[in-house]
């Protein structure tokens, strides 16, 4: 029976990024793991595929969430963390103008205290706006915030661009948003 790739890079998702112990597994301190272990036990705690499956949903992610080792034995989420994984990637000097997109029932709260990763390990940026509209539309009506990154680069705020392309950074303070 073909397994369903959507539902496939959803447990992956919430496995390498937010329960690994839900199957009994332990993230490396940069959030690898071992693909045939994680295969092995995922199975054992009921979601069935095989490392061939794995392998079509990280090769066809429209999003590219996972990260494959240079070796191809490790996987990892490229980014949207909740629990502590430090991804090791050095800081970079972001564009100019970079977006956040959000549902309008929070525009308020963000105009106040600006963007903040909430569960997550850092709040994520999109290079472009349809992206980030993208991104809002998940949770109701769509608002697209303007990130002065490159006034909080100047400032001396750090920025990280994860293998799929994700900006993170720690915050963006109200006024860098417009």
């Amino acid at each position: 029976m073909p397994v369903d790739q959507v539902q496939l890079s959803k447990f992956l998702s919430f496995v390498l990024r937010h329960k690994p112990d839900e199957i009994g597994l332990t993230l490396g301190a940069e959030g690898w793991v071992n693909i045939d272990e994680l295969v092995e036990k995922a199975n054992a705690a009921g979601t069935t595929f095989h490392r061939a499956d794995l392998l079509g949903v990280v090769a066809s992610s429209d999003k590219k969430r996972f990260s494959l080792s240079a070796d191809g034995l490790m996987i990892r989420a490229a980014q949207g963390h909740s629990v502590a994984v430090d991804l090791g990637l050095p800081p970079q000097e972001p564009p100019s103008m970079l977006y956040h997109g959000t549902a309008t029932r929070f525009v308020d709260a963000i105009l106040g205290e600006g963007l903040k990763p909430q569960a997550r390990q850092q709040v994520h940026l999109s290079s472009d706006e349809a992206t980030a509209q993208r991104v809002g539309q998940r949770h109701g009506k769509p608002h697209i915030f303007k990130v002065d990154a490159g006034g909080m680069h100047a400032k001396g705020l750090k920025f990280y661009r994860a293998d799929n392309g994700v900006w993170l950074t720690d915050h963006v303070p109200p006024e860098f948003l417009s």
